[in-house]
């Protein structure tokens, strides 16, 4: 009987050094070196700072992809992680030289070979990952940002011109940022923003800019932000609420505790105006159309085109057609539009006095 049951153990012992040996061939072993990049004093903009991004330091031991990395003590083995696997894949492909990068651009440049343009995406990704590390902070997952990264650096390649004596990794650079950016500010919140373009310059800019204040000694009041940035005062009130709050949705219950069923949809305001309400709005409508059409008797040439065929028109033109149409470029005709609109806000002030902003929907 105990000579069975030392039997009966000592399979046991071999079927688990069996599972043991089978898991041992199924993990990728990845060495902790961090990615090296061509050392290249021309390359100050992109390349400058520290090159050991990817130390396993307190920062990013927290992120979600170094979760996968403990050692176990027992084995010394290291568990499958996303990130290291891809950037041993990434240290595969070799670097160019200077020459060896003219040599092939110029080759996709003028054949569009595709083998070419492998060359150069391939040996340009630990840029993207170098990159991307600048932003790890702003998103949890770095290979997401790598990925957009890599498609910017995709972009750049194909547009890249190699005989304008600029290298593709400052082109790039531009591109692959550009992507990376783009990809945060569609994936911040769950409700999109940065749908204009001041509020893309106060959702990148509108914190550093309260820090340059302050180290001024200047209060960072909304007034002064709008200031500096040159966007109106009620975008970066907006843009601080935003930024300052989570999303909240509006079937979220009022208070569950008590057994409330209610949701924030059921106590919010009707948006619908009342009949007094919306007598007044047509007859303030009515009075401001009025006025405009007298102010636009006065108007001939570029000015009456500007107001009648793309401030009061249905299907308005674009400044570049009216550019186009007067032989001027459209900055240009960007001016001539705020020198009218200026005009109107005058001519309004005077024929209504105090009650313009009401017109006009500012009050």
């Amino acid at each position: 009987m105990a000579s069975g049951k030392k039997k009966n153990q000592e399979n046991k012992e071999k079927n688990n050094n069996l599972v043991l040996k089978s898991s041992v061939d199924n993990i990728v072993e990845i060495s902790d070196n961090e990615v090296e990049f061509e050392d290249d004093s021309e390359d100050e903009e992109i390349l400058e700072g520290e090159t050991e991004f990817l130390s396993t330091d307190e920062s990013t031991d927290n992120r979600e992809t170094s979760s996968y990395s403990d050692e176990d003590e027992s084995s010394g083995l290291v568990r499958y992680d996303p990130l290291r696997a891809y950037i041993h894949q990434v240290r595969r492909y070799p670097l160019l030289t200077p020459d060896e990068e003219f040599r092939i651009a110029s080759d996709y440049y003028d054949n569009k070979n595709p083998a070419s343009a492998s060359k150069l995406v391939t040996s340009n990704l630990r840029l993207v990952v170098k990159i991307a590390h600048e932003y790890a902070k702003a998103h949890y997952n770095l290979l997401d940002l790598i990925q957009e990264g890599n498609v910017g650096l995709i972009q750049a390649v194909d547009k890249y011109d190699p005989y304008r004596g600029v290298k593709l990794s400052t082109y790039s650079s531009w591109w692959i940022r550009a992507y990376i950016l783009k990809y945060l500010l569609n994936n911040w919140r769950l409700v999109k923003i940065g749908t204009t373009q001041a509020q893309r310059k106060l959702f990148f800019n509108l914190y550093k800019q309260q820090e340059a204040l302050t180290a001024k000694g200047i209060v960072p009041t909304s007034q002064a932000l709008a200031t500096a940035l040159d966007v109106p005062e009620r975008e970066v009130k907006e843009m601080q609420k935003r930024l300052g709050s989570s999303d909240l949705s509006l079937s979220t219950p009022l208070d569950s505790s008590e057994g409330d069923s209610r949701s924030m949809m059921d106590v919010m305001p009707d948006p619908i105006e009342t009949p007094d309400e919306i007598a007044g709005a047509n007859e303030i409508h009515k009075l401001v159309s009025e006025k405009i059409q007298l102010f636009a008797k006065d108007l001939s040439g570029r000015d009456l085109v500007i107001m009648r065929e793309r401030l009061l028109s249905d299907e308005p033109l674009t400044l570049k057609e009216i550019g186009d149409r007067y032989g001027i470029s459209r900055e240009r005709a960007r001016q001539l539009e705020k020198r009218l609109l200026t005009k109107l806000r005058e001519f309004l002030e005077d024929q209504l006095g105090e009650n313009v902003n009401i017109a006009l929907g500012f009050e």
